[in-house]
């Protein structure tokens, strides 16, 4: 077997399948499998796209329900668990703070345009029911941008592994899903970024299968005054969080890593104390540059 890597672009990010393969021709027939599975994805669900049904359900906002097929349908019922989950940090509506926020510009939002968009988020004007979901508010937006590269992950490796792949990985910008250890078995080590070092590595973490996924203070930010704003953003005071540099954790699926390290991230100084209940791997490093660890890592 040899080892195959195949970058690609999707989801506004810099992807890569990592494939052992008897040879070129069925590294590519796996990573075709592969990529218009993650491609499918971002066509269905991306906010970018006017034809995804985000943008059909973001369009109809303080109208008429929109009908939403099997998958639309579990993913908003996973988004609703997120949110009871984290005590209501995890809201998928507050996406629309991002016309507040230009992390290009770097510009601070002043109160007044924070106080004009608070109205519009919150998950529990929501409404659902038979297989429909409608957005209370004319303006109010959903997003599945804080789980949709880790789905797509997840959904890529199921189609690698239905495919008949045991040993490689997929990553989506850093949101990984592995679906066995190389071919002599042992596990792929991975390295976590420095959140303040560019060329060093914070760590490395070895994994066999499961998920990988890393929140942090350090991709989408910006300087000003002295103080950094990254794009993890507190829907209730419409701030960027403080507290973590970096988050990273192991769990059997990427959806569910990228679940933890949002919420923990979100947390701020509690997020130790969840990511503890969790039961899941981490590596996490606060904002005084302190290293905290699972006893797995």
């Amino acid at each position: 077997m040899q080892i195959f890597r195949i970058p690609f672009k999707a989801m506004a990010c810099s992807c890569e399948l990592v494939i052992a393969a008897a040879d070129a021709q069925q590294a590519e027939s796996y990573s075709k499998v592969a990529i218009n599975e993650v491609i499918r994805i971002e066509h269905k669900f991306s906010r970018y796209r006017a034809d995804s049904i985000v943008s059909k359900i973001n369009h109809s906002a303080g109208q008429n329900p929109v009908e939403c097929d099997d998958e639309t349908w579990a993913l908003l019922n996973y988004a609703d668990s997120l949110y009871l989950s984290s005590d209501t940090l995890f809201d998928i509506t507050a996406g629309v703070l991002r016309r507040a926020w230009d992390f290009r510009s770097a510009r601070v939002p002043s109160d007044e345009e924070l106080s004009e968009l608070s109205p519009l988020i919150g998950w529990q004007f929501v409404e659902r029911a038979n297989h429909c979901i409608r957005l209370e508010k004319h303006g109010m937006e959903i997003d599945f941008g804080g789980f949709g590269k880790e789905y797509a992950a997840d959904r890529a490796g199921a189609k690698l592994i239905e495919a008949g792949a045991v040993s490689g990985y997929v990553n989506l910008g850093g949101d990984m899903r592995v679906i066995g250890p190389k071919p002599d078995h042992s596990p792929w080590k991975i390295g976590i970024q420095h959140p303040r070092l560019k060329r060093e590595l914070l760590a490395t973490i070895p994994i066999e299968r499961g998920g990988l996924a890393t929140s942090g203070d350090y991709e989408r930010f910006f300087e000003l005054n002295g103080r950094r704003y990254c794009h993890v953003i507190d829907p209730r005071t419409g701030q960027p969080v403080s507290h973590w540099q970096t988050v990273s954790v192991v769990a059997p699926y990427a959806v569910v890593a990228g679940n933890c390290t949002t919420i923990a991230m979100l947390k701020q100084s509690e997020g130790i104390r969840y990511l503890e209940s969790s039961g899941m791997s981490f590596l996490a490093m606060d904002h005084l540059g302190m290293v905290h660890m699972s006893q797995a890592i």
